[in-house]
């Protein structure tokens, strides 16, 4: 067989930093890990390309002599996944797709001949079964959790790794908690299933042998599912390998904010080479996260919380969600403060929306209040249900925190708080590379002479040097980051 593989381009947005990438000329920030692992379920004598539209054009060529083109995506990318569709429609080239955003509502898209939802590792074996025996079905799907310590390693041949800011893994699925609005339950599961010791460090070998260097973003829904099997096993083992390996990766990952909780696992997971984690702060509206079931965050000091975790050695990335029915007008303003007061820089603000099978779009279909489909891109100024408060009073409100906290004077001054609380490793050094000389003098060209309000970097610049110098190329990497999320925001 001879395979097409495409990941349809996604479109600008908050955490595509297609904006910083250029200043070290990379396309895009991660690869597409789900292609890659499907990929590695095939049989080895098929024939198989990927094509990322994220880095390099689809072209026409790449369709000839193709049995299947296996396409999957994300709600944010369905424009792009709609025309390949169409476009191997009028080819007469057979679709097989995949991934969260079909598995979730997969009987509104047309144009796709074969549909492998769920999990791959149970729901793709059937496909291959049956595509043997020649009585393939339309739909593969299944209410099974696989065993993920039998998923096989990602086909990083089939990339050019050359493209990418990072590479990515996966060390566990599901999560713990449930959260209203989140579908993560819903596609994985409440119970952490998690790979071995083994199995992780394997990973990494493989990664390393092709040649890869810098950073390494662990993509689970919440790292620290399994706690006590982190501490145990994974951590301890992944200590010994970077500093067997000299340290190859910085780490990043995602976290439910009770690992502030926690202080020997923050300490292992820094000393592991863990840089920065994002957590899903939401709200300090306590009413509304009761609403949402975020117990996690409930009870708690948030701001302490996320400094804790900035002191201990880990940046600080986190969501932020306006719109929920406990919203008070004085939220904006609470949401604005909290996120300043916090040194959170790299805060991604958007609006509530309700994705199909989460246990908020049930609770608002018995309402009632369900209005459109879902953008997949929630800092787009759109939602998809009524809300409680006054449409137009909501969208003013969120404009007016997009414009303060993005605003160069405010978000360089969230550096600063930042800088003063971030204890910067000294065991996980990484030696500067060219790119990232080559990107500091375009930061000096672009933010320092053609902005605007160039004053506020020249400013943080200096003050960097003279209090901080040791984390002054944390300093200009946020920097570059500011300018891709001012682009964002002035589009929306």
């Amino acid at each position: 067989m001879n395979i097409l593989m495409i990941y349809p381009e996604t479109p600008t947005t908050f955490y595509s930093f297609r904006n910083a990438l250029k200043f070290i000329s990379k396309k895009s920030a991660e690869p597409p890990l789900g292609l890659l692992t499907v990929a590695a379920l095939l049989p080895k004598s098929w024939q198989i390309k990927l094509i990322d539209m994220n880095v390099e054009f689809l072209k026409d060529k790449y369709f000839e002599n193709i049995d299947f083109v296996f396409i999957s995506g994300m709600d944010i990318q369905i424009k792009s996944f709609q025309n390949v569709v169409k476009k191997c429609n009028q080819k007469g080239i057979k679709v097989v797709a995949g991934g969260p955003m079909v598995t979730m509502e997969h009987t509104k898209f047309l144009g796709v001949d074969h549909f492998i939802l769920n999990e791959a590792e149970i729901t793709f074996p059937r496909f291959l079964k049956d595509l043997k025996a020649g009585t393939l079905q339309k739909v593969y799907s299944t209410s099974e959790f696989p065993d993920i310590s039998q998923t096989p390693i990602p086909r990083w041949d089939l990339l050019n790794m050359t493209k990418y800011a990072n590479m990515s893994m996966q060390y566990s699925r599901g999560c713990p908690f449930n959260c209203e609005f989140c579908s993560i339950t819903f596609l994985n599961g409440r119970i952490p299933r998690t790979k071995s010791k083994e199995q992780f460090l394997k990973e990494l070998d493989s990664l390393r042998e092709w040649g890869w260097r810098g950073g390494v973003f662990i993509v689970d829904d919440n790292f620290i599912g399994n706690k006590a099997k982190l501490k145990s096993e994974i951590l301890p083992a992944l200590i010994k390998w970077s500093e067997r390996f000299k340290f190859p990766y910085k780490f990043s990952t995602e976290v439910s904010i009770n690992l502030a909780d926690d202080q020997e696992l923050i300490d292992l997971m820094v000393k592991a080479g863990f840089h920065s984690t994002f957590v899903g702060i939401e709200t300090p509206n306590d009413a509304s996260l009761k609403e949402c079931g975020k117990t996690q965050n409930r009870k708690r000091n948030l701001l302490e919380s996320v400094k804790n975790l900035q002191k201990s050695g880990l940046m600080v990335s986190a969501g932020f969600i306006i719109g929920f029915d406990n919203d008070l007008p004085s939220i904006f303003k609470q949401q604005i403060n909290f996120i300043q007061k916090s040194g959170i820089v790299t805060a991604m603000i958007g609006l509530l929306n309700a994705p199909i099978g989460t246990n908020l779009f049930k609770r608002l279909k018995r309402e009632n209040r369900l209005r459109q489909n879902i953008s997949g891109d929630n800092m787009d100024g759109t939602i998809n249900f009524e809300p409680s408060m006054k449409y137009q009073k909501l969208i003013e409100g969120y404009k007016k925190v997009l414009e303060t906290i993005y605003s160069q004077k405010n978000y360089y001054e969230r550096i600063r708080v930042f800088l003063k609380e971030y204890y910067l490793p000294k065991g996980n050094k990484q030696k500067v590379k060219f790119r990232d000389v080559n990107a500091f003098f375009k930061s000096i060209w672009k933010l320092g002479f053609l902005e605007k309000g160039r004053k506020y970097y020249w400013k943080l610049l200096f003050s960097t040097l003279r209090y901080y110098p040791q984390k002054f190329s944390v300093a200009m990497t946020l920097s570059i980051y500011g300018y891709h999320f001012r682009k964002v925001v002035q589009a929306i």
